[in-house]
């Protein structure tokens, strides 16, 4: 069963406008949510009690206190690994000048990969590896900062398993790519604030299509994850695309990783004839 994150994601789009700033302060303040009432919520979040009940309601919970009681739950889950390990990290431009900057680094990079990987659900994570695997065709779209992950993505698929594109804004044929998407098509989608409309544009008219959509981003509730059918969050501080570049490729080579290791007969033999052709035609010199 969905917990109240995914649910609240999943169902956002269909909650009134003070239900949405409810259900934002829930996924930006769920240390504070686990000890008010729904009047302290309704106060908190300038909305009222009533909306918070309603918002209960609308995403499939008995009342406000069944919905307060997995916050909780998940709270202590959270409460049983070490403190954030970002917190108390070095991070002040004045602090730096005096500080070992390789070694700050390392720790930096660690942190952010440690959180990025840590906070993956399991069923979500060996679902995608499935779709990544089964999939008939994928397509990844990454724009701006996001755009080196997407090309290193799709010609690392290509490598395990093929069929893959990668969408490369103005040079491709929007039109054309998307009239190859079908109920058997992953959409691979990378975004991170500022978001790029035409990503979201391109992976709406895909998943109207049937498309499967796999988000990498930094929040539930970005245009991107209340997209997605799986969603995978960078957990680093903006920007993103600098701060959190080494969790991304992290989280990427995490993906590639499990499909090499495989033993999906279609992986084993995508693998082999590339290493074939590999050595058939060569770019490099010896």
């Amino acid at each position: 069963m969905d917990n109240y994150n995914e649910r609240i994601r999943k169902r956002f789009n269909e909650l009134t406008k003070r239900q949405k700033i409810v259900a934002k302060y829930i996924v930006d303040f769920p240390k504070e949510v686990a000890f008010q009432t729904s009047k302290q919520l309704g106060i908190a979040s300038k909305t009222s009690d009533t909306t918070v009940i309603r918002l209960s309601y609308a995403l499939g919970y008995s009342g406000y206190s069944e919905l307060q009681k997995e916050i909780q739950s998940t709270l202590l889950e959270d409460s049983s690994s070490n403190a954030d390990p970002i917190e108390g990290l070095r991070s002040t431009s004045k602090s730096l000048k005096d500080i070992n900057l390789i070694q700050h680094v390392i720790e930096q990079d660690s942190a952010y990969v440690r959180a990025t990987l840590e906070q993956v659900d399991y069923n979500q994570y060996k679902k995608a590896v499935d779709l990544l695997i089964r999939s008939e065709k994928r397509i990844v779209i990454g724009f701006r900062g996001s755009y080196g992950p997407a090309n290193w993505l799709s010609y690392s698929l290509n490598i395990v398993v093929g069929n893959t594109l990668l969408y490369r804004g103005e040079i491709e044929d929007a039109n054309y790519l998307l009239s190859l998407v079908n109920e058997r098509t992953l959409m691979v989608a990378i975004s991170f604030p500022r978001y790029t409309k035409e990503t979201y544009s391109f992976v709406n008219a895909a998943k109207k299509k049937g498309a499967k959509v796999l988000a990498i981003t930094d929040d539930e509730l970005s245009p991107l994850g209340l997209l997605s059918d799986i969603l995978f969050k960078v957990v680093a501080p903006p920007p993103i695309t600098l701060k959190g570049i080494t969790a991304t490729f992290a989280l990427l080579n995490l993906l590639i990783t499990s499909i090499a290791a495989s033993e999906e007969l279609k992986v084993q033999k995508r693998m082999e004839e590339y290493d074939q052709t590999s050595d058939e035609f060569s770019p490099y010199t010896k």
